[in-house]
């Protein structure tokens, strides 16, 4: 599994536990390994630019998913060519450090356990995961617990 990551963000990441969790949730989703992944760290006024060129969306966002392999648009989990199939330029995951500690103090966890959470959100949007309607979204925020319970079971091995 190729994962490039680049902190742009100015803000301290503990880059090797993003690609750490990055590659767990592919890999425990099947991902074929040959596959490729970017994550970018980004500062808020980015972020922003990002979210409203993107998504029209106003100010920053936590996290943005902007699939590669033309193959994997728009299909649903299981049936993206780079679960199982031929290996993909799955695309980019940005993440904006500044949102996730904002959010993580709301949810009273560390901004650490917010990055992990947001990369393996960012995974399964790259999947062809979405939570747009209530049945989806319990699909999606229950894999993507599973994934991070199961990443932090093999960290405190």
């Amino acid at each position: 599994m190729s994962i490039e990551i680049a902190n742009e963000s100015g803000v301290a990441v503990d880059t090797d536990a993003v690609l750490a969790v990055a590659r767990h949730a592919l890999d425990e989703m099947g991902v074929n390994p040959l596959a490729e992944l970017s994550v970018l760290l980004v500062d808020v006024g980015y972020m922003t630019e990002l979210n409203h060129r993107w998504m029209g969306g106003d100010g920053p966002t936590d996290v943005l998913a902007f699939p590669m392999d033309e193959g994997s648009i728009d299909h649903g989990p299981g049936e993206n060519a780079a679960v199982g199939g031929e290996p993909a330029l799955l695309g980019d995951i940005v993440l904006c450090p500044e949102v996730a500690a904002k959010q993580a103090a709301t949810a009273g966890h560390s901004a650490a356990d917010e990055l992990h959470l947001l990369t393996v959100h960012g995974v399964l949007h790259l999947l062809g995961y979405d939570h747009a309607e209530p049945e989806e979204e319990r699909e999606m925020f229950g894999l993507q617990a599973r994934l991070l319970s199961s990443w932090r079971s093999t960290r405190t091995q």
